[in-house]
C-alpha cells in the first residue's frame, strides 16, 4: 500500500534525524571545540544546503515527479554521517553542511510532494499530510532516546553511524512507493509567492528552530541537568506532536485551517513563556506539552494549507513551505549564537517567544486575503463531497 510504504520512509527518516539533530549542538561543542557563534553559523550553513537544493529538486518534481530524487539526498546524508565524526576542522564541517548534510534538508517536502502526487489530490491525498506529518513526530518520539542509548554506549561516532544506517533504511523503503504519474503543469497554478504566508512560516520556525539550539545549552549549563534529559525534552515534545497530528487528521472540514494555524502559533509562544520560567526539569517537561502542539499544528496544517493553495504545483508548494522552515534554521543560526553570548539563555528563548508571536501576526495579514479565504474553501469542498456520498 503506497500510505504504508510512505508512512515506513518518513518514520525511518524522522528517526535517523532526531537521533543526530537532537544531539549535533552538543557534537559542535564537546567534540569538534566549536563556539556557540560557531556552531549558529554551521547551523545556517546546513540551512543554506538545504534551502538550495530543495528548491531545484522541487522545481525538477513538479516538471517530471519521481522517486529518484528522495532517494539520492537521502543516499548522499547517509554518507556525510558516516564521514562526519572523523572531522572536526570548521571550513570542513561548513563545507559538508553546505553539500552531503544539507541535502538531507531535501528529503522531508520530497517525500510529502511524492505522497500528494501518488495519492492523489482529492480526500485521500489532502487528509494525507497530518498522517503522514505524525510519522515524523513519532520518530521524535523515540528517536532521541535511541539516541541517547547509542550515545552512552557508543560516543558520537556510534551514534552517527547509526543514524547513517537508519537513513539508508528509509531510501531503501522509498522504492516500496510506487512511482508518481505525470501531473498537471505547474504552470497552471494560480497567482505569486504568498510573501506573508511564507514570512508567518519563517518567522514559526526560526522560533522554533532557536529555542532548539538554545534549549539544550539551557538545559546543561544553566539548570545543570545531564545530557540525557535533552533527549527526553525532545521525544516528550514530539510524543505530544504524535497525539496532536493525529487529531487534526479528524478535524472536520468546516472548520477553519486559518484559525487552527493561528492556534498553533499561540501555543510556541505559550511555550517560550513556560520555558524562560522554569527552574527544573518538571516544568521544561510541562512545557514541551505546548512546544509539541504548536509544532505539530504549523506542521501539518501548514503543509496542508500551502498545497491546497498552490494546487496544483505540488513541489511548488512543499518546497516553499520547507524553505520557509529551513528558513527560519538558516536566521535562527547565527542569531541565537550571538544571543546566547550576550544576552544570555532566558532572554534568547523570551526573545523566541517575541518571534513566533510576529509569525502569527503575519499569518493573520497573509490570509486575510480573498484568494486565501477562497483557495481554503475550495480545498475544503472534496471532503464535503466525499461526507455526501
Amino acid at each position: 500500500m503506497p500510505f504504508l510504504a510512505l508512512f515506513a520512509a518518513i518514520l525511518l527518516l524522522g528517526i535517523a534525524d532526531s537521533m543526530v539533530n537532537s544531539y549535533i549542538v552538543l557534537f559542535g561543542a564537546e567534540v569538534a571545540g566549536l563556539t556557540p557563534l560557531q556552531i549558529g553559523v554551521w547551523a545556517s550553513v546546513f540551512a543554506v544546503g538545504g534551502i538550495t537544493i530543495s528548491w531545484w529538486l522541487g522545481r525538477l518534481f513538479d516538471r517530471r515527479p519521481a522517486r529518484t530524487y528522495v532517494i539520492g539526498v537521502i543516499l548522499v546524508g547517509s554518507a556525510g554521517y558516516l564521514l562526519l565524526p572523523r572531522v572536526s576542522n570548521f571550513p570542513v564541517l561548513l563545507l559538508m553542511a553546505a553539500t552531503v548534510l544539507g541535502a538531507l534538508g531535501a528529503a522531508f517536502p520530497q517525500l510529502f510532494a511524492l505522497a500528494r502526487a501518488v495519492l492523489g489530490e482529492g480526500a485521500a491525498g489532502q487528509r494525507s499530510a497530518p498522517l503522514l506529518r505524525s510519522a515524523w513526530s513519532l520518530a521524535w518520539a523515540g528517536g532521541p532516546l535511541l539516541g541517547a542509548l547509542v550515545l552512552s554506549r557508543g560516543g558520537y561516532p556510534w551514534l552517527m553511524w547509526s543514524a547513517a544506517g537508519v537513513f539508508l533504511a528509509s531510501a531503501l523503503t522509498v522504492l516500496v512507493v510506487p512511482r508518481p504519474g505525470p501531473v498537471v503543469a505547474a504552470s497552471s497554478s494560480p497567482g505569486g509567492t504568498p510573501v506573508l504566508l511564507t514570512a508567518s512560516v519563517t518567522l514559526f520556525f526560526t522560533a522554533m528552530f532557536a529555542g532548539g539550539v538554545a534549549l539544550p545549552l539551557f538545559v546543561t549549563r544553566a539548570l545543570h541537568q545531564q545530557p540525557a534529559s535533552v533527549g527526553v525534552l525532545f521525544s516528550v515534545c514530539a510524543a505530544v506532536e504524535v497525539v496532536a497530528t493525529l487529531g487534526l487528521a479528524v478535524v472536520p472540514a468546516r472548520f477553519s485551517q486559518r484559525a487552527v494555524i493561528l492556534g498553533g502559533f499561540g501555543f510556541l509562544v505559550c511555550y517560550h513563556t513556560l520555558t524562560v520560567v522554569s527552574s527544573d526539569l518538571l516544568m521544561l517537561v510541562i512545557s514541551q506539552v505546548f512546544r509539541g502542539v504548536g509544532i505539530a499544528i504549523v506542521g501539518a496544517a501548514g503543509i496542508r494549507y500551502f498545497q491546497d493553495l498552490l494546487a496544483p504545483a505540488t513541489g511548488r508548494a512543499t518546497t516553499l513551505f520547507a524553505n520557509a522552515s529551513t528558513a527560519g534554521l538558516l536566521v535562527s543560526g547565527i542569531l541565537t549564537g550571538v544571543a546566547v553570548e550576550h544576552v544570555g539563555y532566558r532572554t534568547t528563548l523570551l526573545l523566541c517567544g517575541v518571534a513566533a508571536a510576529l509569525g502569527g501576526a503575519a499569518f493573520t495579514l497573509g490570509s486575510a486575503g480573498p484568494t486565501a479565504g477562497t483557495r481554503e474553501r475550495c480545498a475544503a469542498a472534496p471532503d464535503r463531497v466525499d461526507q455526501a456520498r
